[in-house]
């Protein structure tokens, strides 16, 4: 992945440097540049939830099926335009899963995933580059499909709520999952900014989904776990990292 230098307006209108080389671009951000930071996985260790399916399924890949299976169904229901919340179809994909394998899922098991979820650990990284972006200068939000009440029990729990200066679920503005491209112009229109003013950190697929879909034209390229890292760069529009996502 390229790395590409960042300018900024100083106050007299001159661009400032504010990264560092090698640099294959240069692009215009805000003074305060804005980052919105998925939760799930980017921020927030999935693999805290693997126990659960270890112990129900016994297969090391059912974990990642599942999840890949949520984002997948979030994304059709979407384009089907049906809105169903995160954690019920979590919920569906979980017992689909199960049936396939001739396992049942108790209310037990759900419960359990359910706790888990809400309370995933950060990876080791973020609390610290999150301050550290907080320090420089950067504007921080989350973007979820979990509730409010869910992302702020996970984030409350990592020790980091309080760097973001705002917190916005689907669940309560637009009812569409993303990468839906309603999602991520609410959230420009909230902060009365244009959305290419709006630097987007995610993991997985949906860096990828979210392009064509309509996300903040700034955010152009893919930005994977390592973005919260302490040893990222700040660039055009992305935190560049080498950390690749299974």
């Amino acid at each position: 992945m390229a790395d590409l230098t960042m300018y900024r307006r100083a106050p007299s209108g001159t661009l400032v440097d504010v990264s560092c080389p090698p640099a294959t671009g240069r692009f215009l951000v805000p003074e305060r540049p804005i980052i919105v930071f998925d939760v799930n996985e980017t921020l927030l260790d999935l693999e805290a939830i693997r126990p659960v399916f270890d112990r129900i399924f016994n297969d090391s890949a059912a974990m990642r099926l599942w999840f890949a299976g949520l984002i997948t169904y979030s994304e059709a229901l979407t384009l089907a335009g049906v809105y169903v919340p995160f954690t019920d179809i979590g919920g569906a994909v979980l017992r689909m899963l199960a049936a396939t394998r001739g396992i049942t899922i108790s209310d037990a098991d759900s419960a359990e995933l359910t706790d888990r979820f809400a309370t995933m650990p950060p990876h080791p990284e973020v609390p610290a580059a999150l301050r550290r972006l907080r320090d420089h200068g950067f504007r921080l939000f989350t973007l979820t499909d979990n509730t409010l009440a869910i992302s702020g029990r996970q984030l409350e729990r990592a020790g980091v709520i309080d760097v973001f200066e705002r917190r916005f679920s689907v669940d309560e503005t637009v009812r569409r999952h993303k990468p839906a491209p309603e999602a991520y112009h609410s959230v420009a229109a909230a902060l009365a900014v244009d959305p290419g003013d709006i630097l987007r950190a995610t993991s997985g697929t949906r860096s990828v989904l979210a392009r064509p879909a309509g996300r903040p034209r700034s955010s152009c390229a893919r930005a994977t776990r390592r973005s919260t890292s302490a040893r990222s760069r700040t660039t055009s529009g992305r935190i560049s990292m080498r950390s690749p996502i299974s």
